[in-house]
Protein backbone atom coordinates (compact mmCIF):
# COMPACT_ATOMS: atom_id res chain seq x y z
CA UNK A 1 0.00 0.00 0.00
CA UNK A 2 1.52 3.85 -0.57
CA UNK A 3 0.48 6.92 0.75
CA UNK A 4 1.34 10.36 0.19
CA UNK A 5 0.74 13.42 2.27
CA UNK A 6 2.38 17.08 1.81
CA UNK A 7 3.85 19.15 4.54
CA UNK A 8 4.07 23.01 3.80
CA UNK A 9 6.26 25.08 6.02
CA UNK A 10 7.47 28.86 5.80
CA UNK A 11 11.71 29.40 6.05
CA UNK A 12 13.41 32.16 6.80
CA UNK A 13 15.84 31.06 4.09
CA UNK A 14 19.62 31.38 4.88
CA UNK A 15 20.63 28.15 6.06
CA UNK A 16 17.30 28.32 8.30
CA UNK A 17 16.91 24.74 9.92
CA UNK A 18 13.70 23.46 11.03
CA UNK A 19 12.66 20.01 12.82
CA UNK A 20 10.35 18.44 10.96
CA UNK A 21 9.78 15.07 13.10
CA UNK A 22 6.57 16.21 15.00
CA UNK A 23 4.69 16.43 11.57
CA UNK A 24 6.59 13.57 9.66
CA UNK A 25 5.75 11.69 12.25
CA UNK A 26 1.87 12.62 12.25
CA UNK A 27 1.57 11.83 8.79
CA UNK A 28 3.07 8.43 9.12
CA UNK A 29 0.68 7.87 11.48
CA UNK A 30 -2.34 9.18 9.57
CA UNK A 31 -1.11 6.36 6.78
CA UNK A 32 -2.30 3.83 9.17
CA UNK A 33 0.68 1.63 7.47
CA UNK A 34 3.03 0.40 10.02
CA UNK A 35 6.10 -1.34 8.43
CA UNK A 36 7.98 -0.11 5.31
CA UNK A 37 10.02 2.99 3.85
CA UNK A 38 8.99 6.54 4.29
CA UNK A 39 10.53 8.96 1.36
CA UNK A 40 10.88 12.79 2.83
CA UNK A 41 11.95 14.99 -0.11
CA UNK A 42 11.67 18.51 -0.22
CA UNK A 43 10.08 20.63 -3.54
CA UNK A 44 12.65 22.52 -4.96
CA UNK A 45 16.21 23.42 -5.71
CA UNK A 46 17.52 25.32 -2.73
CA UNK A 47 16.36 23.14 -0.18
CA UNK A 48 17.66 20.11 1.67
CA UNK A 49 16.02 17.11 3.95
CA UNK A 50 18.50 15.45 6.33
CA UNK A 51 18.80 14.06 10.15
CA UNK A 52 20.69 15.66 12.62
CA UNK A 53 20.90 16.09 16.47
CA UNK A 54 18.88 19.03 16.47
CA UNK A 55 20.73 20.97 19.13
CA UNK A 56 21.98 24.46 19.20
CA UNK A 57 25.78 23.68 19.21
CA UNK A 58 25.48 21.18 16.12
CA UNK A 59 23.03 23.29 14.16
CA UNK A 60 25.33 26.14 14.25
CA UNK A 61 28.45 23.82 13.71
CA UNK A 62 26.11 22.53 10.58
CA UNK A 63 26.23 25.76 9.80
CA UNK A 64 29.41 26.42 10.04
CA UNK A 65 30.98 23.49 7.72
CA UNK A 66 28.32 24.49 4.67
CA UNK A 67 29.76 27.92 4.86
CA UNK A 68 32.88 26.22 4.72
CA UNK A 69 32.06 24.06 2.14
CA UNK A 70 29.94 26.60 -0.43
CA UNK A 71 30.47 30.17 1.43
CA UNK A 72 27.57 32.73 -0.05
CA UNK A 73 30.20 35.83 -0.88
CA UNK A 74 31.92 34.18 -3.57
CA UNK A 75 31.31 34.76 -7.67
CA UNK A 76 28.98 31.86 -8.74
CA UNK A 77 27.97 31.93 -12.01
CA UNK A 78 24.24 31.30 -11.62
CA UNK A 79 24.23 34.54 -9.93
CA UNK A 80 26.20 36.13 -13.19
CA UNK A 81 23.48 34.33 -15.35
CA UNK A 82 20.62 35.29 -13.39
CA UNK A 83 20.87 37.71 -11.01
CA UNK A 84 19.37 36.68 -8.22
CA UNK A 85 22.51 36.05 -6.16
CA UNK A 86 21.14 32.45 -4.72
CA UNK A 87 24.10 30.53 -6.51
CA UNK A 88 25.85 29.53 -3.24
CA UNK A 89 22.08 27.68 -2.52
CA UNK A 90 21.34 25.64 -5.24
CA UNK A 91 25.12 24.33 -4.70
CA UNK A 92 24.39 23.04 -1.42
CA UNK A 93 21.01 21.64 -2.03
CA UNK A 94 22.95 19.97 -4.61
CA UNK A 95 25.35 18.25 -2.12
CA UNK A 96 23.12 17.66 0.57
CA UNK A 97 20.20 16.29 -1.98
CA UNK A 98 16.58 17.02 -1.61
CA UNK A 99 15.11 14.07 0.38
CA UNK A 100 15.72 10.75 2.21
CA UNK A 101 14.32 7.73 3.06
CA UNK A 102 13.34 6.32 6.56
CA UNK A 103 12.21 2.52 7.66
CA UNK A 104 9.65 2.57 9.73
CA UNK A 105 8.57 -0.39 11.90
CA UNK A 106 5.44 -0.91 14.20
CA UNK A 107 4.19 2.13 13.05
CA UNK A 108 7.19 4.77 14.23
CA UNK A 109 10.40 5.83 12.55
CA UNK A 110 13.05 4.60 12.57
CA UNK A 111 15.43 7.00 14.06
CA UNK A 112 18.84 7.30 16.71
CA UNK A 113 17.46 8.46 20.40
CA UNK A 114 19.29 12.07 19.00
CA UNK A 115 17.88 12.11 15.50
CA UNK A 116 15.45 14.47 14.12
CA UNK A 117 14.15 14.96 10.83
CA UNK A 118 14.69 18.14 9.62
CA UNK A 119 14.20 20.97 6.72
CA UNK A 120 16.99 23.52 5.91
CA UNK A 121 16.21 26.07 3.28
CA UNK A 122 19.18 27.28 1.67
CA UNK A 123 18.03 30.24 -0.33
CA UNK A 124 18.41 33.62 -0.19
CA UNK A 125 15.18 35.06 0.88
CA UNK A 126 12.32 33.31 2.88
CA UNK A 127 10.22 30.88 1.13
CA UNK A 128 7.28 28.89 1.63
CA UNK A 129 7.79 25.16 1.43
CA UNK A 130 6.36 21.78 0.29
CA UNK A 131 7.62 18.66 1.59
CA UNK A 132 5.99 15.64 -0.24
CA UNK A 133 5.83 12.28 1.66
CA UNK A 134 5.52 9.35 0.00
CA UNK A 135 4.72 5.74 2.35
CA UNK A 136 5.25 2.24 1.00
CA UNK A 137 4.42 -0.83 3.53
CA UNK A 138 2.14 -2.53 5.21
CA UNK A 139 -1.10 -2.26 7.84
Amino acid sequence: MTYSAYIDIPTRGFSDIIDITPRVEAALSESGLTEGLLSVFVIGSTATITTIEFESGVIQDLKDAIERVAPRDIPYRHDGQWGDGNGFAHVRAALLKPGITIPFTSGALTLGTWQQVVLIDFDNRPRQRRIALQAVGER
